[in-house]
């Protein structure tokens, strides 16, 4: 979706041994250098850390996930091994973090099913079994119910048009579906709502709520929120966010996650991680032009210690 702007790229002095020797001097002895493993990991793509961890395993025989484990703690440790894993394998476990134990943690996976690409959901898949030894579907469907499993079932078959056509005549024929399943009738018909939003290329969506607000008088939005509740309102709200603007979705999901009751740290690493090397500059423009202020500046008043330091790296 148009021009995106990754904050990091390649390192191109990328020197793999000075590299872990500085991290192995970073741990060694009394205290843990912080600033010397941020300045390291947080300029560095991800390709490159696996390469670092590699070659840290191959030179000092010990896992440097393991070191840093013992080295760090909290949301910046958090952090810095959701950096040294490959993205893909980041996603597949915070997906079982948000399907383990007592309740769902619902909001992780609206984000990261709702945001993905067929080839993504693929991956997930194949991963998702390789690491737990679990099957994705399988999971969604125990830890979800009634319209919102149906939906995200909807998501899983990686369905989605990934064309840029736009029919005009489909477009309408959507917006009326759509109004005649919401606001046209008594209670919502989910099932429409859900095939249309999990089927339809971005662009001709765009098309459909443009079409929808033309037939209604009223945006999309206003009817899923006058329509639905709970997480079902928020996969809906989710879906149509990401067809209009996807970096402006992750805007207003770091937005959240900043000025909630509480700093929610790990939407931050995980929005901030996952999209650094994609559209995280993007992002940015998007948050300082929606919120007027820079989402460093954010990131600075709620955040603290290594934590925001790393944030600030990522975010450069």
């Amino acid at each position: 979706m148009g021009n995106c702007q990754p904050t990091i790229v390649p390192y191109e002095d990328f020197d793999v041994t000075a590299d872990i020797k500085t991290i192995r001097k970073a741990c060694k002895g009394i205290g843990t250098d912080e600033k010397a493993i941020i300045e390291v990991l947080a300029n560095r793509s991800s390709e490159q850390r696996q390469e670092i961890k590699q070659a840290y395993y191959d030179k000092y025989d010990d896992e440097l996930v393991d070191v840093l484990k013992r080295e760090l703690s909290g949301s910046f440790e958090n952090a810095i091994l959701a950096l040294l894993d490959p993205a893909v394998i980041y996603a597949v476990k915070e997906l079982r973090r948000a399907m383990k134990g007592a309740g769902t943690d619902e909001d992780v996976l609206v984000e990261i099913l709702c945001t993905a690409t067929n080839a993504d959901i693929a991956l997930f898949r194949e991963c998702y079994f390789q690491v737990h030894e679990r099957d994705l579907d399988a999971d969604i469907e125990g830890d979800t119910s009634g319209d919102v499993r149906n939906l995200l079932m909807a998501l899983m078959q990686g369905n989605r048009d990934e064309t840029y056509d736009v029919d005009e005549e489909l477009a309408e024929q959507d917006a009326a579906t759509l109004f005649e399943a919401g606001e046209g009738q008594f209670g919502t018909d989910e099932s429409t709502f859900s095939y249309i939003l999990a089927s339809r290329n971005y662009l001709q969506l765009q098309a459909t709520f443009k079409m929808y607000e033309q037939l209604s008088g009223g945006e999309i939005l206003d009817t899923i929120e006058n329509e639905t509740t709970g997480t079902l309102k928020r996969c809906y709200t989710a879906l149509v966010r990401v067809a209009k603007n996807p970096q402006l979705y992750f805007a207003r999901r770091l937005n959240d996650a900043i000025k909630g009751a509480g700093t929610d740290e790990d939407t931050l690493i995980r929005v901030i991680v996952c999209r650094s090397e994609y559209d995280l500059e993007t992002i940015k423009e998007l948050y300082l032009e929606k919120y007027d202020v820079s989402l460093k500046d954010a990131l600075r008043d709620e955040c603290s210690g290594d934590f925001k330091r790393l944030l600030l790296a990522i975010c450069h």
